[in-house]
């Protein structure tokens, strides 16, 4: 079929790759304008972008998909379907429109739960035993579509937001091309999303990465490997020449008790309001992640020490 794609991090450049491969005629691929990267803050192209680059499609980069001349441009293609993954832009009903069998997007969990920016850190988050990826018609409404194909995956409970990130990415890439078969042959079965079981996946922001050692370790440990490896959730701990920042990256819970935020062991068991989380990996500011067993040797927490 002849289709655009509309995608901009990591998790979307395998769907790309393999609708390519499928034989689609690729017009062109939407990504988010090239922003400030790495140290020296230099403009570079989205992962999507660069990857569509490198297979020589054309791309295109609008500030705003919701622009009289972009919603013309996009219009004009004269496409069969669109495939959305983690666009990042809202899109305006006469975008949705434009394509003759419809919009088609890739979404990170099992709807209706987790509609929305950070499907996968809060599955992670709140416990989730199970997510998945499905593939929605989309309409005006945020993630409200029928859906027409799903896969669910297990979250172990070592699981961190990065590897669920890429089980998900590799599903949901083998998901997309079996979705626009089914549209193509007119044999695709839409499925209206229950009206019960909604929540929201919302952008995660800065202030929540801290640690609340008070809680039950259950949640500290969720908390840890939802916003692993990014943001990171962080702790800090007195040094010599003031506060040390340490970001959390891997955890599990174990039984053990003390007061919130007290390290128990060597091996960085800390103490949550019920029960403890012990650290697998770890992060100095300004540092490489490391093992506990090597972090513990750069940076040793005393027994008893408080971290906050």
């Amino acid at each position: 079929m002849r289709i655009a794609f509309m995608g901009t991090p990591d998790f979307a450049v395998q769907t790309l790759a393999e609708l390519v491969a499928a034989g689609h005629e690729v017009v062109a691929v939407y990504s988010q304008p090239p922003a400030p990267r790495g140290r020296g803050q230099e403009l570079k192209p989205s992962p999507v972008h660069a990857f569509a680059d490198s297979l020589g499609l054309t791309v295109r980069t609008p500030a705003s998909m919701k622009a009289p001349e972009e919603i013309a441009a996009f219009q004009a293609l004269d496409l069969d379907a669109a495939v959305i993954v983690a666009y990042g832009q809202i899109l305006l009903k006469e975008v949705l429109d434009a394509p003759r069998l419809g919009c088609f997007n890739l979404h990170a969990s099992l709807l209706p739960r987790w509609r929305g920016a950070a499907p996968i850190q809060r599955a992670i988050m709140a416990g989730d035993d199970v997510t998945g990826v499905q593939v929605m018609h989309m309409s005006e409404g945020l993630d409200e579509g029928p859906v027409l194909l799903s896969e669910t995956v297990r979250i172990g409970p070592l699981d961190t937001s990065g590897s669920l990130h890429e089980r998900l990415a590799a599903v949901g890439a083998h998901l997309a091309p079996r979705a626009l078969a089914a549209v193509e042959r007119g044999a695709a079965i839409e499925t209206d999303q229950p009206l019960e079981g909604i929540t929201y996946a919302k952008k995660i922001k800065p202030a929540e990465a801290r640690i609340d050692w008070s809680l039950p370790a259950e949640q500290v440990d969720c908390h840890i490997r939802g916003l692993s490896p990014f943001p990171g959730a962080w702790f800090e701990v007195a040094g010599d020449r003031g506060p040390v920042r340490v970001k959390a990256l891997l955890s599990r819970t174990e039984p053990a008790s003390g007061a919130p935020g007290e390290v128990l062991d060597d091996q960085l068991l800390i103490a949550c309001g019920d029960g403890a989380v012990r650290l697998l990996r770890a992060q100095r500011e300004g540092k490489s992640a490391q093992e506990t067993d090597l972090f513990v040797r750069g940076l040793p927490l005393a027994i008893g020490t408080r971290l906050s």
